[in-house]
């Protein structure tokens, strides 16, 4: 045998190895958006959707629900930028039918989205749901998760479900999903933080128990809390805080909120404005797994945050400053879409 083609023997193996070891890279970016009474404007005898009929107080027709589902396919789009977003949470969707044709008949059909949903109890018929890219993020499966309807001998109406996904990604890693739309803020927040609070007690539930089934527990947590990033439900019950600064400190198992420190720190920074003031209520948590730089699934609090072009933003007149462009002010027509912003994160997926 000569010397270059015992040589080439050597080295076959190295090449090999090389070839089994090297990995892709792709931005996997995600999005939570309450979407403001996505109506479609038939009568559901399971909802109570009287308001968005044609003959209802708001005279809701064909053409404003085509208007409105562009809008919000223009959201989905201009966040993702020049890449669809791989999931999507929505809060605020009346059935599976205006899903259907969000995905299937306006500019997000070129997308491929597929979707899951709840069909929650709730009194205004409102539900949340989970688009995703099938090249993405595999369904595994889904489920709702009911939040009781008292506390003691307190009762509460009926609420949204709160909405449980495992997808498989492109690299064969399972990541479990939670979408939640918690209770409102109707009655006065002190009066109805014990319900909010109950929500985020079977949340935090939910997402112990994928720690303890999961042998690498990858979680999102995604959706309209009707809470503030320091208030008890979030802060105290999920114990979700800004990741540390320190990543020695870092808790694989713990919770951390991505838009945290950012709301702490930044002026006029929200999803929601409320009497002249911005607040985040559309939060982004996810497990301490996911913010570890090894991690093949990785994100940090640089890569999220809100999204406010000024297509998404109007003057308001009565506080100063800016305020989202939402489909309705009181009662009055404004074709807009929506009185929260979107919130969105980025990571790093190797596969």
């Amino acid at each position: 045998m000569c010397k270059a083609s015992f040589l080439i023997l050597l080295l076959f193996p190295i090449f090999l190895l090389h070839g089994q070891t090297e990995k892709d890279t792709l931005a996997f970016r995600i999005i939570s958006y309450n979407v403001e009474n996505l109506f479609d404007c038939r009568h559901d005898t399971l909802k109570n959707d009287y308001e968005f009929l044609p003959d209802g107080m708001r005279h809701w027709n064909y053409t404003k629900y085509r208007k409105k589902l562009d809008a919000i396919a223009r959201v989905i789009t201009a966040v993702g930028g020049w890449t669809p977003p791989a999931i999507v949470a929505l809060c605020e969707v009346e059935n599976d039918s205006v899903l259907r044709d969000l995905t299937q008949r306006s500019v997000l059909r070129e997308a491929g989205y597929r979707y899951v949903m709840t069909n929650s109890p709730d009194q205004r018929g409102i539900d949340v749901a989970l688009l995703y890219q099938r090249e993405m993020f595999k369904l595994l499966s889904y489920q709702n998760i009911p939040i009781p309807g008292s506390v003691g001998k307190k009762k509460f109406r009926p609420t949204r479900d709160i909405l449980h996904v495992s997808g498989l990604l492109l690299n064969k890693d399972t990541l479990d999903v939670f979408v939640t739309h918690f209770p409102s803020r109707s009655g006065g927040a002190k009066e109805s933080e014990p319900y909010r609070l109950l929500a985020a007690r079977q949340l935090k539930i939910a997402a112990d128990s994928v720690y303890i089934h999961r042998h690498h527990p990858q979680i999102l947590i995604m959706g309209d809390f009707n809470d503030y990033p320091d208030n008890e439900s979030v802060e105290e019950v999920m114990a979700a805080k800004a990741p540390p600064q320190d990543k020695n400190s870092l808790q694989p198992q713990g919770l951390y909120h991505l838009l945290a420190r950012k709301a702490a720190t930044r002026k006029n920074f929200g999803s929601y404005k409320y009497q002249g003031e911005w607040g985040l209520l559309d939060h982004i948590i996810v497990s301490g797994t996911l913010l570890q730089p090894t991690s093949h699934l990785y994100t940090n609090d640089n890569k999220a945050d809100v999204f406010s072009l000024p297509f998404l933003l109007t003057e308001d007149k009565k506080y100063g400053g800016k305020q989202p462009f939402r489909t309705f002010y009181g009662m009055k027509y404004q074709a807009g879409y929506s009185d929260h912003l979107p919130v969105w994160a980025e990571f790093r997926l190797i596969y």
